[in-house]
Parts: C-alpha cells; sequence; structure tokens
C-alpha cells in the first residue's frame, strides 16, 4: 500500500469582524436570599396539587356506572342491546319533547282542585258541563304494550338508560312487528317529567288534537328515517369490542 500522505494543515484567515456570540444578561441574585429546591420524595415538602381522580374512592353507584359503561365498551355487545346506543337527534327531540308536553296528564293537585269543584258546585246543585275525557300520554310498560298490540299507539318513545334493559329490550321488536313508529331518546328521567315520576321507561302518544296532526306527521316521518328504515342495519351491527390504552399498546408490540 502507498504510504499515506501528511495532510498540510493550513490555518484559515482570522475574520476581519469579531464575531460576536448570544449575549446573555444575568439578572443579579441577591446574595442574601439562599435557594431552597423543593424536594417532592416521601416525607419532605407538601405535594403539588395534581389530578388524583384516578385514585378516588367513589361510591358504589359511581363504581357501578363507570364498570358497566367500561364493559359495553370492551366486550361484543349485541344488536339488541347495541340498538339503546343510538339515540333520537337533539333536534328531532326538542321538537318531539316540545308536542308531549301539550298532551301531559293531569298531576295529582290538578286532579284535587279539579275533583274540589265538580264537588262545590254539586252541592250549590248547580249542573257541571260534561266534557270529554283529555287527550293525555300514555305511560306503563304493561299498558303501552296492550296499546301497542292493539294498534291504537301512534309514537311510541323508549328511554336508552332503562336498568335493568329488559324490562324494553324486546319493544322496538314489538314495535316493527305491529307497525307503530319508536324512538328512542336519551333519559328516562326526562320522560318521567312529562309524567310526574321521576323516571319512565317508555311513553305512548295515542291521540292529538287536529291542529297538532301536522307536526305529529313530521315527526314521525323524521323518527321513521332514523329508526324503521335502518332496522336491517342495525339488526347486523354489534357493538363494543374497543380496547383499551394499555391492551392497544399490548398488541401493537
Amino acid at each position: 500500500m502507498a504510504p499515506a500522505k501528511k495532510s498540510t494543515g493550513k490555518k484559515v484567515a482570522p475574520a476581519p469582524y469579531p464575531i460576536k456570540g448570544k449575549q446573555t444578561t444575568k439578572a443579579s441574585a441577591n446574595p442574601l436570599i439562599e435557594k431552597t429546591p423543593k424536594n417532592f420524595g416521601i416525607g419532605q415538602d407538601v405535594q403539588p396539587k395534581r389530578d388524583v381522580a384516578r385514585f378516588v374512592k367513589w361510591p358504589h353507584y359511581v363504581r357501578l356506572q363507570r364498570q358497566k359503561k367500561i364493559l359495553y365498551q370492551r366486550l361484543k355487545v349485541p344488536p339488541a342491546l347495541n340498538q339503546f346506543t343510538q339515540v333520537l337527534d337533539k333536534n328531532t327531540a326538542t321538537q318531539l319533547f316540545k308536542l308531549m308536553h301539550k298532551y301531559r296528564p293531569e298531576s295529582k293537585q290538578e286532579k284535587r282542585e279539579r275533583l274540589r269543584a265538580a264537588a262545590a258546585a254539586k252541592a250549590e246543585k248547580k249542573e257541571v258541563a260534561k266534557t270529554d275525557k283529555p287527550l293525555a300520554i300514555k305511560y306503563g310498560i304493561n299498558h303501552i304494550t296492550a296499546l301497542i298490540e292493539a294498534k291504537k299507539a301512534q309514537l311510541v318513545v323508549i328511554a336508552d338508560d332503562v336498568d335493568p334493559i329488559e324490562l324494553v329490550i324486546w319493544l322496538p321488536a314489538l314495535c316493527r312487528k305491529m307497525g307503530v313508529p319508536y324512538c328512542i331518546v336519551k333519559g328516562k328521567a326526562r320522560l318521567g317529567t312529562l309524567v310526574h315520576k321521576k323516571t319512565a321507561t317508555a311513553l305512548v302518544l295515542t291521540e292529538v288534537s287536529e291542529a297538532d296532526k301536522a307536526e305529529l306527521a313530521t315527526v314521525v316521518s323524521a323518527i321513521n328515517t332514523n329508526f324503521a328504515e335502518k332496522w336491517e342495519d342495525s339488526r347486523r351491527h354489534w357493538g363494543g369490542g374497543i380496547m383499551g390504552p394499555k391492551s392497544n399498546a399490548k398488541m401493537a408490540k
């Protein structure tokens, strides 16, 4: 092999002007103040505020709610159950509840006042004018079932968070078999307020006044587009099967 040539190192000429580096101005520290850095070790300084929601011992009912939600995400959920995750859109739901609010049944106080007024009129031997039976929302799962089977129901509204869900899981299939329009909405408590109860599993509209028939037809048309017409898709669509971040990371390895 040929001997390696020695490189003749030539010095580069200096720049004609001085290169100024980044000038950092240090803040003048008071020599009387000593630095006392915090030590967040065990038994040392007070710990900084952190989000400790993960470590809170929540009440039993809250734990059940969380576990139920996670289970529905992790396990494979059959179509009959999974259909309750698809609820009516907000605009149509607002329109529906606005219509149903007109047909709320009378409360206990209103009934008491009506009967007292009728009793007072009878005591004074006055003629009480006969009035037609008021149109009102029907509730109670057995009553609703009878109305659907008799094909008297014009619209069935089912809550999505009924517990146990077995109370209403068969109701969409029955409505479809009988050709009755149905929808699933958010909140059994919201349905309950319409009938002066804490909660309600389902409500039914049997009759409406002539003035509201056009509005009901519009609402039913929008509901059928979201539910009755998508029945074939919903009965094939399974839910769940969503793994957590730890499982996904393990599978990715």
